[in-house]
């Protein structure tokens, strides 16, 4: 029996590119020529419901259904002309097909406004230097939000952009609400999801529907697709994986999620569909599938005898993105952040440099489970091959690497492959700040494409940082973020507040680390979240070791991740939140820089205790470059010309050469001794011969067997130093 595989994600997650997990899965079944067909529903949802016809039906049911609006969905609902002459040039704008519209958007007379744009004073700083298209942009998302807003009041509660329901899959240790909330008809949205659906069912012949959730804002719609199937085609299994269940369903036993879903997966699901589909084909029985949830005789049964690996990440295949609606993507930009933007505008894409975390260690994180736990780097050469791959499937040349934490030794010799094909291409991930970055390493990534980075900074504390087991110090991070800035790639930090005995003192401190860094001008963009301790993490294993209470003990039946505590020994965390974001949204457009830190906040704070140029005196603190031997030195510049001249110096002649070195960006002049200027113009072709690495050792007896003196001296002069700019890099 032939089996072809449906894999559909669920709305809704983002709207400007597809998740990655079906294109990984489908890229796998390719390698065992099993047929699969991919749908992300979220945008064909949203295509739907944005389109002329979709609003006119959106607001004939509001008309049938309420009478008593808000003043703002009034005005929305009476403007309705305005926005369906408007909708579906907007969508096109939002697109990429309708580039002119953006005056037309920003003249403010085209588009009506409700509540949304009630912000909209401050457009001009937070997009003065981003340019008249995302102001267009901006403005056209406030215009897709209202209509959000006014159907989540009259028609559908949980209508999202990026999320659907989120609140039914949050912390739900019960299956009760979400159940109950099943059994209810269906939404406004669920009608038209649900037609999409059968669509595609008629359409594909399945015999296998696999459904990816990866965020609680996808669980509640996968369910009510289950239950469509289940109830419409009997016989066509369903199973159900991600990262919401790898997360949260680890413990499950309410069988009543079986009424919905034949199958539940853990982890890389590569092996586990290839013995699903074999055991559906008769081919092995169920006790070989691998971690896959089923019920037998009533009672929900964890099935792991399957005695087959899992699948190196050179194995898996490259993600095949065919199928998807790639150039339907709608481009937003919600609020002025430069992260936020890269994020949700433009299609990204997704690739990983290697499954799981090289690190591995830090309190907070979910290290025992397999998608950190198990680290596998994939070789530099394998990734060039797969970009190569889709670029030319997608035609798109943006890659955002997935990684939890991109190896630096990877980045570097992904870099170096990047360059050796002449690949141009940019792309973006996410790190450690650690001290593996160095100033050469960073100007190797810009050179590869590398735009962006983000990387988690925590509690910007020292001693915090160490009881996370971070492995990175405050000093570090700004070092690193200098150098990254300096080689014009954009630095993002993640930052946390409430970690387990944090006080009010380390919380203030912490923000005025914050605030140094954004007013130093290494950090661009960050964002604060309230720590939350989970199940699978070091502290939610053992919360007395930080000194906090896990206030629900009991696992449940349904989903178990994030655990309620108390921190008797900390500050009062979430009176901080509202605070640290203002300030935070205030110094990313470079305001507020110099303002006390209690002007943020409504309530009296410790003073800091940091002092006020602490991190100014990091950053010009004179750092030698320490070089191995083996550390690899590289030539990626241009030498424009060169030419000899004699040099006199208190009645003494010496021959000279003075060579012109030029990057993208300038052009450097060095003049040295003739014998120095002809060796380093021969050493740079070889350099520059990526195939045959060169090593510091190497470069040094090179030199010394060209008949020259005093290597040491020779490098670390003034001329040579200033080189990295132009290209000369020991990575």
């Amino acid at each position: 029996m032939s089996s072809k595989v449906l894999l559909i994600t669920p709305p809704f997650t983002q709207l400007n590119t597809p998740y990655p997990a079906t294109a990984y899965l489908k890229g796998f079944l390719n390698t065992k020529c099993i047929p699969s067909f991919q749908s992300d529903l979220g945008i064909e949802v949203i295509l739907q419901i944005f389109s002329t016809q979709g609003l006119q039906h959106a607001f004939q049911q509001i008309d049938l259904d309420h009478t008593d609006l808000s003043e703002n969905a009034h005005r929305i609902s009476s403007l309705r002309e305005s926005y369906l002459e408007c909708i579906d040039d907007v969508i096109r704008f939002l697109q990429g097909k309708n580039n002119l519209l953006a005056r037309k958007i920003c003249t403010r007379n085209y588009l009506p406004e409700a509540s949304r744009f009630a912000q909209t004073d401050d457009l001009h700083w937070a997009f003065g230097n981003m340019g008249l298209h995302d102001k267009a942009k901006h403005l056209a998302t406030l215009f897709l939000e209202d209509l959000s807003d006014l159907i989540q009041e009259t028609i559908d509660p949980h209508f999202g952009f990026s999320r659907y329901a989120e609140h039914l899959g949050r912390s739900a240790n019960s299956f009760d609400e979400l159940y109950h909330e099943l059994q209810q008809d269906p939404s406004f949205t669920d009608e038209i999801m649900l037609k999409l659906l059968h669509q595609q069912i008629q359409h594909q012949q399945p015999s296998l529907v696999a459904f990816s959730v990866p965020f609680p804002g996808n669980l509640y719609t996968a369910f009510r697709c289950a239950q469509y199937i289940r109830s419409h085609f009997p016989n066509l299994p369903v199973v159900i994986g991600g990262g919401f269940p790898n997360t949260e369903l680890r413990s499950l036993s309410d069988p009543r999620v079986f009424e919905f879903f034949h199958f539940i997966t853990l982890d890389d699901g590569e092996a586990p569909i290839e013995q699903l589909i074999k055991h559906l084909q008769g081919e092995l029985p169920a006790q070989q599938l691998k971690r896959t949830f089923m019920l037998e005789e009533g009672q929900v049964v964890y099935q792991n005898g399957s005695l087959i690996r899992d699948y190196k990440q050179s194995e898996t295949g490259t993600p095949d993105y065919s199928d998807l609606l790639l150039k339907d993507y709608i481009h937003a930009i919600e609020i002025a952040n430069p992260m936020h933007s890269l994020w949700s505008d433009g299609q990204w894409n997704k690739l990983t440099m290697a499954h799981g975390c090289y690190w591995g260690k830090c309190t907070f994180c979910d290290i025992s489970l397999d998608y950190i736990q198990r680290y596998e780097p994939v070789a530099a050469n394998l990734l060039c091959d797969r970009m190569e791959t889709i670029i030319a499937q997608t035609g798109h040349n943006h890659f955002h690497f997935v990684d939890e934490a991109a190896p630096p030794s990877l980045m570097k010799a992904l870099a170096l492959e990047i360059l050796q094909r002449k690949l141009q291409v940019s792309w973006w991930t996410n790190i450690r700040f650690e001290k593996s970055f160095t100033r050469d390493l960073c100007q190797l990534l810009k050179a590869s494409g590398c735009i962006a980075v983000s990387g988690g900074l925590e509690v910007a504390s020292d001693r915090l940082l160490a009881l996370i087991d971070k492995g990175i110090t405050v000093s570090q991070v700004a070092e690193v973020t200098k150098y990254f800035t300096e080689a014009s790639i954009m630095v993002h930090a993640y930052l946390m507040y409430g970690f387990p005995t944090q006080t009010a003192q380390e919380t203030i401190d912490s923000l005025e680390m914050v605030r140094q860094l954004f007013k130093a001008g290494v950090l661009q963009s960050a964002f604060w979240h309230l720590f939350t301790m989970t199940a699978h993490s070091p502290v939610g294993l053992a919360p007395e070791k930080y000194k906090v209470k896990n206030l629900n003990p009991t696992i449940g039946t349904f989903a178990n991740n994030d655990l309620p505590h108390t921190d008797p020994t900390g500050g009062d965390h979430e009176r901080f939140g509202p605070g640290l974001k203002k300030s935070l949204f205030n110094y990313m457009q470079g305001l507020g820089l110099d303002e006390p830190l209690s002007t943020w906040f409504d309530f009296s704070i410790p003073k800091t205790s940091i002092a006020k140029e602490h991190i100014l005196n990091i950053l010009q603190e004179e750092k030698l470059a320490q070089y191995k031997p083996n550390s690899r030195v590289i030539w990626i510049g241009k030498v424009l010309q060169h030419e000899s001249f004699v040099q006199s110096k208190k009645g003494r002649q010496r021959e000279m050469m003075k060579i012109k070195l030029a990057s993208l960006q300038k052009t450097t002049e060095i003049s040295l001794p003739a014998e120095q200027g002809i060796w380093l113009l021969k050493i740079f072709n070889t350099l520059s011969d990526f195939q045959t690495p060169i090593t510091m050792q190497q470069l040094q007896e090179d030199y010394t067997q060209s008949g020259l003196d005093d290597f040491e001296i020779f490098w670390d002069n003034k001329p040579m130093n200033t080189l990295y700019k132009t290209g000369l890099l020991v990575v």
